[in-house]
């Protein structure tokens, strides 16, 4: 059973960084994709950055293209998401979530395995 667990959010300025972990077990290579998503109250939740975990290819919503950066640490089974020049709009639960077959990386449907979640809020 794969398991997520995100850490790393909190409060922070616009223009300030977070660096978010989410640190995965019980997978041993059966995922192959990890993204993170977004979800704002009263706004549909949002594929933020995804990274295939075999290849290391990467992909970014437009929204955060430049200023986010996801990257993997395969010895600790973590999956980060470095933001960087934070916006009042990128507050949101962030979530991680694995998947195992095909599928478009940020459509939440294709992902089998979801974290808890860990709150951004960004002030201006």
């Amino acid at each position: 059973q794969v398991q997520l667990v995100e850490s790393g959010g909190g409060s922070v300025q616009a223009g300030g960084s977070l660096r978010l972990s989410c640190a995965a077990s019980g997978y041993s290579g059966s995922v192959n994709c990890i993204s993170w998503f977004r979800q704002a109250p009263g706004k549909e939740r949002e594929g933020v950055a995804a990274i295939y975990t075999g290849g290391g290819n990467t992909y970014y919503a437009d929204s955060v293209k430049g200023r986010f950066t996801i990257s993997q640490d395969n010895a600790k089974n973590t999956v980060y998401l470095q933001m960087n020049s934070l916006k009042p709009e990128d507050t949101a639960m962030y979530y991680c979530a694995a998947k195992k077959y095909i599928g478009t990386w940020y459509r939440g449907e294709n992902f089998s395995y979801w974290g808890q979640g860990t709150q951004v809020t960004v002030s201006s």
